[in-house]
C-alpha cells in the first residue's frame, strides 16, 4: 500500500458519500462506499514482480575475470627538499616562513657549523594503480605516480607484494612502464584495439585512497578531451567514480579490455563529482612499445610555433573554411625551416591527410619516426603548395 494512492482513494470516497447525501440516496452512497472500501483493499496487497526481469548489467563475471590483473602502486619517492634559509621546509606545526620556525631551526643548529644553504634530499610516500598488460610482469601505470622513485612495490589483489623497477617513462603522456623483478606467470589484459562509443558502460578499477581493489562504473562521456596537460591531450572522459589512488588504473569495456588509463579528475572538492579522464588505449599501446624497447619515446619534430586558424585568419588568408595550422614563426635552422616553410604560411595536410588544427598537427608529426620523409601541404599566397620534409626528433626538454 502506498500513501499518495491510498490518500486518493479516501479522498474519491468522500466526494462520493458527500454527493449521495445531497441526493438523499443513501444505499448508493452505501454500494459505492463498499465498492471503493474493496479497491482499497487491493491496493493493500504487496506489489509482485514475478517473471519481471531488469535490465540493469551486471559486470560481476567481468571482474571476476580482470580484477587479478589490477595491482595497486606504492612508490617511496626522493625529492630535493628547500634549504632552511627560503623557509620552504617547515617545522612541523608551523606554516614555512614563520618567524618562530626560522629562530627554531637556527637553534637547533648552532654549533654545526656553517649552513652551505644547499637542499637537503627528502624521503616520501606515493600510491597509485596499475595492471599487468603481459605474462612476464610487465604493468603500465602513470608517470606521476612514479615519478622520482626510489623503491616500488606493487600489491596484488590476493595481497602478495612484489618488488617492481621502472623500465621507462613519458612525462607527455603521463604513462610508466614497471617491470616485477619476481619471475613468473601473472594474469594480465589486454588493451583494446577500438575506441568506445560514447554511452558505453566502462568499469573502472583501481586502488582509491589507498583502499585496496575497488571497482566502480559508469559511461563514456565524451572523447578527444584537451585537459591542458600536454600536446598530446586526447583523454576519454568517464563518470565511473575515480578518485586518488586511481591514478594510473585500467578503464574496462564489457569485454574486459582495456580502453583507457584513469589519469586525471575534475573535481572542485578534491574527490569525485563524476567527470574523470583516461588516457586511450591507442596512445598507451604505442608508448608502452617504445617504452619497452627502448626506455623513451623518440617523437617527431617540426620546429615550428603554431596557431589556430579562426574564421577570421581563414578569410583573410583566402581559405574557404577554418582549418589547418598557421605557422606563426619556424625555429631558426629546424626541420621546418629546412624545408622552406616560412611564418604566415598555413600547413593543411600531412602526406595528403587533412590537418584539422593545431593540435591535429602536433599529434600527426609526433607519430613519425625521426628522419622520416614526409610531404606537408602548405596554404600560401592563396595557394597551395607540396612541401618534402623529413621529421626532426623532439627536443627531451
Amino acid at each position: 500500500m502506498t500513501t499518495p494512492t491510498t490518500s486518493k482513494s479516501i479522498l474519491k470516497r468522500g466526494a462520493l458519500i458527500a454527493g449521495a447525501a445531497t441526493l438523499g440516496i443513501g444505499l448508493a452512497a452505501g454500494l459505492a462506499d463498499g465498492a471503493l472500501m474493496q479497491n482499497h483493499s487491493a491496493f493493500a496487497q504487496p506489489i509482485q514482480l514475478s517473471g519481471v526481469q531488469t535490465q540493469l548489467p551486471s559486470f560481476a563475471d567481468m571482474v571476476d575475470h580482470v580484477k587479478p590483473a589490477v595491482v595497486s602502486v606504492r612508490v617511496k619517492t626522493s625529492v630535493a627538499a628547500a634549504s632552511a634559509e627560503d623557509g620552504e621546509s617547515g617545522i612541523e606545526g608551523l606554516p614555512p616562513g614563520h618567524p618562530l620556525e626560522r629562530f627554531l631551526r637556527r637553534f637547533g643548529e648552532e654549533g654545526q657549523g656553517p649552513r652551505q644553504g644547499k637542499p637537503q634530499p627528502r624521503q616520501g610516500m606515493s600510491q597509485g594503480s596499475g595492471f599487468f598488460v603481459s605474462q612476464d610482469g610487465y604493468v603500465v601505470t602513470n608517470n606521476h605516480v612514479v615519478q622520482n622513485a626510489t623503491e616500488v612495490q606493487l600489491v596484488t589483489d590476493s595481497g602478495k607484494t612484489l618488488a617492481a623497477k621502472v623500465i621507462g617513462t613519458d612525462p607527455r603522456t603521463d604513462i610508466a612502464l614497471l617491470k616485477v623483478t619476481e619471475e613468473g606467470n601473472y594474469p594480465f589484459v589486454q588493451l583494446a584495439k577500438s575506441k568506445p562509443r560514447i554511452g558505453d558502460w566502462v568499469l573502472a578499477v583501481g586502488n582509491p585512497f589507498g583502499l585496496g581493489g575497488t571497482v566502480t562504473a559508469g559511461i563514456v562521456s565524451a572523447q578527444g578531451r584537451d585537459i591542458g596537460s600536454g600536446p598530446y591531450d586526447d583523454f576519454l572522459q568517464i563518470d565511473a567514480a575515480v578518485n586518488r589512488g586511481n591514478s594510473g588504473g585500467p578503464t574496462f569495456n564489457q569485454k574486459g579490455e582495456v580502453v583507457g588509463v584513469n589519469t586525471a579528475i575534475y573535481s572542485p572538492s578534491g574527490g569525485s563529482v563524476g567527470i574523470a579522464f583516461a588516457i586511450p588505449a591507442a596512445t598507451v599501446d604505442s608508448v608502452v612499445a617504445s617504452l619497452k624497447k627502448d626506455g623513451s619515446v623518440a617523437r617527431g619534430f617540426i620546429g615550428v610555433q603554431i596557431q589556430p586558424v579562426t574564421a577570421e585568419v581563414a578569410d583573410a588568408i583566402g581559405l574557404k573554411e577554418p582549418r589547418g595550422a598557421l605557422i606563426a614563426e619556424a625555429q631558426a635552422n629546424g626541420p621546418a625551416a629546412k624545408a622552406g616553410i616560412k611564418r604566415g604560411d598555413t600547413i593543411i595536410a600531412v602526406n595528403g591527410e587533412k590537418v584539422a588544427d593545431a593540435r591535429d598537427l602536433s599529434k600527426k608529426i609526433a607519430v613519425f619516426a625521426p628522419g622520416t620523409k614526409t610531404t606537408l601541404t602548405v596554404w600560401r599566397e592563396g595557394k597551395e603548395r607540396e612541401v618534402s620534409f623529413e621529421v626532426g626528433r623532439q627536443p627531451a626538454a
